[in-house]
């Protein structure tokens, strides 16, 4: 019934990447190592990690026509994505400017570039991957506005995945169809925004889930995850303990590896346990792309 099991729609970026032995303050310089270009971006990399982990990958994205858009298009189809959907031209390639720190913390800058022109009309003519694909997962590093028209034009049957990164307050509709919607402790307080989120990640779980989502999961990094869908109370899911080089892509590495377990049909729970597996293994190497783990690698973790 289904000729993709993900489709991803979302951003596309080139990570311009520095290792520092500690990010600058206001004001200040520091020097850092050589500069280091991967391709990433929060679309791309939820692409890139499911189709390696063997999830038949759509993506549908826009890229400038530069260096930086082949570079993006090269490593989608080398990991056997189909970029089919990939729209060229209209602004430059987005780019990602990433601080790395020895600890293997980043702090990042986007420039959207292309990201910004992915529009609803884009979506409304992506009817064939949109209709064929088992789960759409997306993220806001491309305009709400087109994250709102996937949502309209879901089709019956298939389930929604939303990352709200960078964080925005979301109309009732797209919170409506999270299933699950997917945060980290920032993005739950400004999806939240007045409503509060109580003192411990189950409470968490629970306001954001009481705001409209299906589902909820919260990720708590190397502490875990908690998940909750409204059947009981919501679940903590425990970390993998792994020695961290770069958390670069490890969310977009999670989110991918859960909504292709869950579009399989595995409890939320479980989904989630295998999604925080694959999160550790992608945290072991270098990257965000280059770091995303095969199946085989992640049954070693």
């Amino acid at each position: 019934m289904y000729d993709y099991d993900l489709l991803v729609v979302g951003s596309a970026n080139a990570d311009l990447v520095i290792g520092v032995e500690r990010r600058p303050a206001a004001g200040e310089t520091v020097l850092g190592s050589d500069l280091a270009v991967h391709p990433g971006g929060k679309g791309a990399n939820q692409a890139v990690a499911a189709a390696r982990l063997g999830a038949r990958t759509a993506l549908l994205a826009r890229v400038g026509d530069d260096g930086h858009g082949r570079l993006l298009l090269d490593s989608q189809r080398a990991s056997g994505v189909d970029t089919a959907g990939v729209l060229v031209g209209g602004a430059p390639t987005g780019v990602a400017l990433i601080t790395v720190d020895p600890s293997g913390d980043n702090s990042i800058v986007v420039s959207p570039g292309a990201n910004a022109r992915l529009t609803p009309d884009d979506v409304r003519a992506a009817g064939g991957p949109l209709g064929a694909s088992r789960v759409v997962s997306a993220q806001l590093e491309i305009p709400l506005e087109t994250v709102v028209e996937v949502v309209r034009n879901l089709p019956d049957g298939t389930r929604f995945v939303l990352n709200p990164s960078p964080p925005r307050a979301l109309p009732g509709e797209v919170l409506a169809a999270c299933d699950p919607l997917i945060v980290n402790e920032h993005e739950a307080r400004v999806v939240a925004g007045d409503a509060g989120l109580g003192d411990t990640p189950e409470e968490w779980a629970a306001a954001l889930l009481a705001l409209g989502p299906r589902s909820v999961v919260v990720t708590l990094g190397a502490a875990g995850a908690v998940v909750a869908d409204g059947t009981g109370a919501p679940v903590r899911v425990p970390s993998v303990k792994v020695d961290a080089v770069d958390t670069t892509g490890a969310g977009d590495a999670f989110t991918a590896a859960l909504a292709w377990r869950l579009g399989a049909g595995e409890a939320l729970a479980d989904a989630a346990a295998y999604a925080a597996r694959v999160g550790a293994a992608a945290v072991t190497r270098a990257g965000a792309q280059a770091s995303f783990p095969t199946a085989e690698e992640v049954a070693a973790v």
